[in-house]
């Protein structure tokens, strides 16, 4: 009788050294709810300091694209469920240690909230737009009087949205790669740029698209400094950290890193905001398509990579 002792499972299909379990459904998922967070954040900023008239735009129209964001998302994080019958349990308890707990009830508050803001503003698109019914009219007459309180919860929430997706991935210890604390404050500052950059698309007013621009080339700045941050901790940490950073420092993902999310993301943009603002005639497309392809791309490097980065070697 032969015998025979498997000492390793690694070779196994799926199983090591990539077990891809998220697929493009929960990247894309993050990349909408990250720019529908930096939409919002926005918008309540600049109307808890009674700038709505300076930055319309930010404040009553990119907010539309919200909404639309969201719910694309939600279908594809609906998408990648396996059981999908069964995804109202997530709203069946509260549990303040799982990030996916967070995110659920934090897109349980936002979703709804940012379909409210657009109702509010929605003759901003449609002068003529009439609810009909009174009912509708008297409840937006209330928020509209109390509109300061429901910027403070959605500036809040849509922060807490903006970090959450990338908590979402820090908190799989098993994966080397997600396995730090930049990733919260690395998706929110995307978030935020992708959010300036809808803005700057939408508006016509050359005051605000020069403030969005700004704006921008700050965060662009933050992105930058998380990222080399980021492999900085990676490279003093430990061996299997050393090796995950090493998939964008000569391994299989340098150039789509590189390329896609920080030259043509983030440089590429940045130096065309700049000479926008130095009064040289730049297609506004050109930067802000930059900036979002950007953000998208981080999040799907970040998803496959982090799934090829492990800890046993």
């Amino acid at each position: 009788m032969r015998e025979e002792i498997i000492v390793s499972g690694r070779n196994n299909p799926l199983i090591d050294p990539q077990l891809h379990i998220w697929h493009w459904e929960i990247p894309l998922y993050l990349f909408l709810g990250g720019l529908a967070a930096g939409v919002l954040f926005f918008a309540a900023l600049y109307t808890i300091r009674n700038r709505e008239n300076d930055y319309r735009t930010a404040v009553k129209i990119a907010p539309f694209v919200a909404p639309v964001a969201l719910v694309i998302g939600l279908l594809a994080l609906f998408l990648d469920l396996h059981h999908k019958l069964y995804f109202w349990r997530l709203y069946t308890t509260i549990r303040l240690d799982s990030p996916m707990s967070w995110g659920a009830w934090t897109l349980m508050l936002v979703t709804p909230l940012s379909m409210l803001w657009c109702a509010l503003h929605i003759k901003e698109l449609f002068p003529k737009w009439d609810w009909k019914f009174d009912i509708i009219k008297d409840v937006l007459a209330f928020f509209e009087k109390n509109k300061k309180v429901l910027a403070w919860i959605m500036l809040i929430s849509s922060a807490i949205l903006g970090i959450y997706t990338g908590i979402l991935f820090s908190a799989f210890n098993a994966r080397p790669l997600w396995n730090t604390s930049i990733l919260g404050p690395l998706f929110l500052a995307s978030g935020l740029s992708a959010g300036s950059a809808i803005t700057i698309w939408l508006s016509k007013d050359h005051a605000e698209k020069k403030r969005f621009a700004q704006l921008d080339l700050m965060i662009i700045g933050v992105e930058l400094f998380l990222i080399i941050h980021m492999f900085m901790g990676f490279l003093a940490s430990t061996q299997v950290q050393i090796e995950a950073a090493n998939l964008f420092l000569g391994g299989a993902y340098t150039a789509p890193f590189w390329i896609f999310v920080v030259i043509l993301g983030m440089i590429v943009p940045a130096i065309l905001e700049i000479l926008e603002l130095r009064k040289f005639k730049i297609p506004v497309v050109i930067p802000v398509v930059l900036v979002l392809f950007g953000s998208l791309m981080l999040r799907f490097i970040i998803a496959y990579a982090g799934q090829a980065s492990r800890w046993l070697y």
